[in-house]
């Protein structure tokens, strides 16, 4: 087991350096080539647009990723979780939701009844998503946002923390406040 840090890579150099007590295989430049034939593997980077490139990079080892599930988190078992997908302790799937691929589904969030969760998505710590909300791929929902029930979020979109969704958000549309609205200023 291992993880890859550039970071770590950086300020070592060819020595080996530990993260949480991990040992650090490399940088993620060399992702590919530094995971172990036959190991399994789950991208554990919140930034949607890096842990885009690192699926991108690892996409001839796509057979081998690998789906978590806290011990404490609740996935009900007609619920479908989609391979590479973290599921943080608290964190609650209900009836019939599905969630795509390379999800990260953080503490405490909680994802009702018949929600579809698009790929490489992450939904904050703290969110609750009313039932049969849709989330495209690619998507952020922030710290401790709620998302009433029927609600569509676009793929690469982002709402921001707090942020109560009344009404669907297009596609690469930025949302904050209550209740939720179109932001104008750039990130």
């Amino acid at each position: 087991m291992g993880v890859c840090d550039d970071a770590a890579q950086a300020a070592a150099g060819p020595v080996t350096k530990t993260v949480l007590g991990i040992t650090t295989l490399g940088a993620t430049t060399e992702l590919a080539k530094l995971i172990p034939a036959g190991a399994l593997w789950i991208v554990c980077v919140g930034d949607l647009q890096a842990r885009h490139v690192l699926l991108g990079q690892l996409s001839p080892l796509a057979g081998r990723a690998t789906t978590v599930i806290s011990p404490s988190g609740m996935v009900s078992p007609t619920a479908k979780i989609g391979i590479g997908t973290f599921v943080a302790p608290r964190a609650i799937v209900h009836t019939a939701a599905s969630v795509g691929p390379h999800c990260i589904l953080n503490t405490g969030c909680i994802v009702e009844h018949e929600c579809q969760i698009g790929s490489n998505t992450h939904i904050a710590p703290g969110v609750t998503l009313g039932g049969r909300v849709r989330v495209g791929s690619g998507t952020l929902v922030g710290l401790g946002a709620t998302v009433l029930p029927g609600i569509r979020i676009g793929s690469g979109s982002t709402v921001g923390a707090g942020a109560v969704v009344v009404r669907d958000v297009e596609d690469g549309e930025t949302v904050v406040g209550v209740p939720a609205h179109h932001s104008r200023r750039a990130w």
